[in-house]
């Protein structure tokens, strides 16, 4: 049987948004979930990455609000504290999990580690679209017009293209969120980054001491089985 085969797609809500939460491949010999977060204008792959296929438990996906399957909502208005709050009610569905975050789900897998340190079993923060954000400080906004944000709801939003790229990720913020993780995880490995090229805040989070860096997903799964 394909791996395809076992694809299957829930909804949540987290407000008034519905979220797409896909199960790439159902619990194996009952270790805990494995949810991914995709790169910024990506979506849940269809089936499960190669670097998963050790996982002993499920492999699952959300699509973030904007993308994939997820609602579009009208006008915008996206923040990372609102990707992390879609993470959240998916959580709240599958119970504690390992998540691996890639660009922009890698930032968004940073702050959810932190933010629940008993639902999160590890994050592992790798590189992808959206990794970079919009530096250290704020800067001049783009404005989208109406003729430029049309999309007639279909995802990617071009609003969350727009404001996620330009989210702003001070190191400090980010190693406040590190720290949380670090020091209140009950595992032994709270963060692990597999990612060559790191953006200031990534690079704040990798010289924290307990942060664990290595050069392979398989190999940072493998730390947090």
């Amino acid at each position: 049987m394909s791996a395809s085969t076992h694809h299957s797609t829930a909804f949540l809500r987290h407000g008034r948004v519905r979220l797409a939460l896909h199960t790439l491949r159902p619990g194996g010999d009952g270790g805990h979930p494995l949810l991914l977060l995709h790169g910024l204008a990506e979506r849940t792959p269809a089936t499960p990455p190669e670097f998963t296929a050790s996982w002993p438990g499920p492999v699952l996906g959300l699509d973030f609000t904007g993308h994939g399957e997820s609602d579009v909502p009208v006008g915008g208005g996206y923040t990372a504290e609102i990707l992390m709050g879609d993470v959240d009610a998916a959580l709240a569905r599958v119970g504690p999990s390992t998540v691996v975050g890639f660009g922009l789900g890698a930032w968004v897998a940073l702050l959810i580690a932190g933010a629940r340190t008993r639902l999160v079993r590890g994050a592992v923060l790798a590189e992808g679209p959206g990794m970079a954000g919009g530096g250290t400080a704020p800067t001049s906004m783009a404005v989208l017009g109406p003729a430029e944000a049309s999309s007639e709801g279909a995802a990617p939003d071009p609003f969350a293209l727009v404001e996620l790229t330009h989210d702003v990720r001070p190191q400090d913020y980010a190693t406040s969120f590190a720290h949380l993780a670090l020091q209140g995880s009950e595992v032994a490995t709270p963060l692990v980054v597999c990612a060559r090229w790191q953006p200031p805040w990534l690079q704040a989070v990798v010289d924290e001491p307990g942060v664990v860096e290595v050069d392979d997903l398989a190999e940072a799964l493998a730390l947090l089985r």
